[in-house]
């Protein structure tokens, strides 16, 4: 009984992994507010995007409205959250982090440029509790 050739199934496996690898997609987070970042002149791009942490602030989406109402909203992860949520967000990022990495813990907010300064300053005071003191604002560059 002659043996099964199988010096093709490691070509099979590569072609199976690398379909695999163009189909799927990884999703971060799911959207439900609504933002238009601001404009800004002075805009550098994240050197560690591994070690930044995203906070959304804007309205909520047309979905989402009817279930919430109406006016600026606060997003960690794919809920919605009060000021206060903040810390516990962001104490529980910085832990999942490698030890070498915490120093460049950043938190990111992306917030619309109609957002009430009341609300920023909130989420400010509470990252200064937590001491997250490392923080970024994401703007778009201006149209020319």
């Amino acid at each position: 009984m002659p043996e099964m050739n199988t010096s093709s199934l490691p070509d099979l496996i590569f072609t199976i992994l690398f379909f695999f690898m163009m189909v799927t997609t990884m999703r971060e987070v799911t959207l439900i507010v609504k933002f238009d970042k601001p404009t800004g002149t002075q805009l550098e791009k994240l050197a560690r995007k591994s070690c930044t942490s995203f906070i959304y602030i804007g309205q909520p989406t047309e979905a989402m409205r009817a279930q919430v109402g109406s006016g600026t909203r606060i997003q960690l992860n794919d809920k919605y959250a009060e000021p206060s949520e903040v810390y516990d967000y962001v104490s529980a990022e910085r832990n999942e982090l490698a030890e070498v990495d915490k120093p460049f813990f950043t938190v990111s907010l992306k917030a619309d440029h109609n957002t009430p300064m009341g609300i920023m300053t909130d989420v400010k005071q509470v990252l200064r509790k937590a001491y997250a003191l490392k923080i970024v604002y994401s703007a778009n560059k201006p149209r020319e």
